[in-house]
């Protein structure tokens, strides 16, 4: 497709034309993924982390479309021979779109929809990817794939305008967005940009109308705050925050301070949030550092939460109040102990594609 500017076209101010992003528990056409191949990226652990995604496509294409990102056919014949046998391959499509990692919420395209009376219309938003502030170059490739996102489902792209990655905002699908101060106003992003630009643009490109800020993200979390390792919208006004009861943890204030945020905000029409509290595991370390361990980065498929665990006496207690979240879908809980070396896991993984 044709990308169009102008300052009366659409991409200026995709909000202006009534497109929104929707909250994530809305409904998927697909999820899209990146599959992991840089070794670089879970060093020495790399032979473990391949059997979780097996498990996680295997849980999460038995009700929706999963599109892969692979490297070129040789890659794509390793995943087909990895999913045989576990998978519905009718749920499964190939992109041969290479990728320097596998952080598709990040370096993916960010969809947004706009409903009016001739139906519904999709529009991809490709905002820049700098690898959370040039931490791991190159990025060449991560950064080209929105447009071969979109170029594949045939749907109309337009440039973001600013450095975003998808994993650093989080949305309730009627008006308001969460995100952090020490991500989205960090130097090494968009640093020619003020707070009232970044709302801006976030206003214009994403449809939300409410801008609420939390303050700084986990202790090990190396894209300097991701909400999505923090707080995530489970309803319109209804949230799970992340919290530390030890109050010796490193991550005790910070989730203290941001929970307490949680409590000031109002939303438009004048409701609080709901807070739902996820304790945080033990800490998970290797090599004598502390990963960016959350249960808070789960992933709402059609039908299927993906929750990570930690081998950890708070997997359960945090899987049943993420059911008690989404009674219509089943809360399945896969080991990430190994997974998140890579510094993620499932959410981080992922981008929906959402129905039209």
């Amino acid at each position: 497709m044709t990308d169009l500017d102008g300052p009366d076209d659409i991409c200026g101010a995709p909000a202006k034309a009534g497109y929104a992003m929707p909250a994530e528990w809305s409904p998927h056409q697909a999820t899209w993924i990146s599959w992991p191949h840089n070794r670089e990226s879970w060093p020495g652990k790399f032979e473990p982390v391949e059997p979780v995604m097996v498990e996680f496509v295997a849980a999460l294409s038995a009700t929706e479309l999963v599109r892969i990102n692979v490297l070129d056919e040789r890659h794509e014949r390793h995943v087909q021979g990895l999913l045989h046998g576990r998978v519905d391959t009718d749920n499964v499509r190939f992109h041969r779109f290479p990728t320097n990692d596998a952080w598709c919420r990040d370096h993916g395209a960010i969809f947004v929809v706009r409903d009016d009376r001739t139906g519904k219309t999709l529009l991809a938003l490709d905002f820049e990817f700098n690898s959370w502030g040039g931490k791991y170059p190159p990025f060449d490739l991560d950064n080209a794939v929105p447009r071969r996102m979109a170029e594949a489902l045939g749907v109309r792209r337009c440039p973001g305008g600013m450095v975003l990655e998808g994993g650093s905002i989080e949305v309730n699908g009627a008006g308001a967005l969460l995100t952090t101060e020490q991500c989205l106003l960090h130097p090494n992003r968009n640093p020619s940009m003020t707070r009232a630009d970044i709302e801006d643009r976030l206003r214009r490109m994403l449809g939300v109308r409410q801008i609420i800020w939390l303050g700084d993200g986990i202790v090990g979390d190396d894209t300097d705050g991701h909400i999505d390792d923090l707080t995530r919208f489970v309803g319109e006004a209804k949230v799970v925050t992340m919290i530390e009861r030890d109050r010796t943890d490193e991550n005790h204030d910070l989730l203290a301070e941001n929970r307490e945020r949680l409590e000031q905000v109002r939303l438009e029409d004048g409701r609080p949030l709901e807070v739902i509290e996820l304790q945080m595991p033990r800490p998970v370390e290797f090599a004598g550092d502390r990963l960016p361990a959350s249960y808070a980065n789960f992933y709402i498929g059609n039908r299927t939460v993906l929750m990570p665990a930690f081998d950890d006496a708070a997997d359960e207690p945090n899987r049943a109040a993420l059911a008690r979240c989404f009674p219509g879908r089943d809360v399945v809980a896969i080991d990430c102990t190994d997974l998140v070396l890579g510094l993620g896991t499932f959410h981080c993984l992922t981008q929906q594609v959402p129905m039209v």
